[in-house]
């Protein structure tokens, strides 16, 4: 029995390895592949650098917070990260945590919105509230911390960001994630941000994508037409409640006089 153990185990280990370097090769091939593949989807989205000039100048304005820096990430259609980028001067000059978050408003504003009809993240947190219209949407869409927390941290923020080209997923229900509209009214993406209060987070998105000429929304559920998918303040106080009751469903909590204010000037979408 031990004779045999022993003439065998090599046999085993060859053949692993065998099928090792025989996966290897695909894995590369399917990475590459899948590289370009993002790219392509990505063709009709703003690039890093786009990004990025449209990000820092949109923190750069008073948005009613604390005057943080940023996170922002561009996804695709099909919920594929296209870019991440950030405003301070390293990745630790903006609260960490907040990268996969930018990502996961991004997602959730490009998942629940349609061609006619754009949710920003904002929208979504009285109806996710219990016994809302839509209690339980939260936990729908794990973020997928595989893409999320992959690659050198070195890289999070840049070009090389190693979320670009994963499906990050994930729902996030405050203030910071649009739908991306382009000049023909088609829903091409939609972006994330922040950084800040949920809030200032929202007016800081609206402004980066209004910079970028993708805020051709066609509606929303917003009483404002003219800003359709903006951040809804119509949350009032009911007894019993800690978060009181929104008169159309949709309301957001405020978080300063300031940001409220802004809010309500925010540039019309074309």
């Amino acid at each position: 029995m031990t004779r045999r153990t022993q003439r065998t185990r090599p046999i085993i280990v060859s053949l692993a390895m065998f099928a090792l370097g025989a996966t290897l090769p695909a894995f590369a091939q399917a990475g590459h592949s899948n590289a370009a593949g993002a790219a392509a989807a990505c063709k009709l989205l703003p690039t890093y650098s786009q990004l990025k000039a449209a990000l820092a100048a949109a923190r750069a304005e008073a948005n009613g917070g604390f005057n943080l820096d940023m996170w922002g990430t561009v996804v695709n259609r099909d919920g594929v990260v296209c870019a991440v980028a950030f405003t301070g001067a390293d990745r630790g000059s903006q609260w960490p945590g907040s990268r996969a978050i930018s990502a996961q408003k991004a997602n959730t504003a490009n998942a629940f919105s349609l061609p006619k009809l754009s949710l920003s993240t904002a929208d979504l947190f009285s109806a996710v509230q219990p016994g809302g219209s839509l209690f339980g949407l939260q936990a729908s869409n794990p973020v997928d911390v595989s893409v999320a927390y992959r690659g050198d941290a070195e890289d999070y923020g840049t070009a090389k960001d190693p979320m670009v080209g994963g499906r990050i997923g994930g729902v996030n229900v405050f203030g910071g994630g649009l739908a991306l509209y382009n000049a023909q009214g088609v829903l091409v993406g939609s972006i994330g941000v922040s950084g800040d209060s949920s809030c200032a987070d929202h007016n800081i998105a609206w402004r980066t994508r209004n910079t970028l000429k993708l805020d051709h929304v066609p509606g929303g559920v917003g009483p404002d037409k003219t800003r359709p998918d903006n951040i809804v303040y119509d949350i009032t106080a009911a007894p019993g409640l800690a978060l009181g009751v929104s008169a159309s469903g949709w309301g957001h909590p405020a978080c300063s006089p300031t940001a409220t204010t802004i809010a309500g000037q925010l540039p019309p979408v074309q």
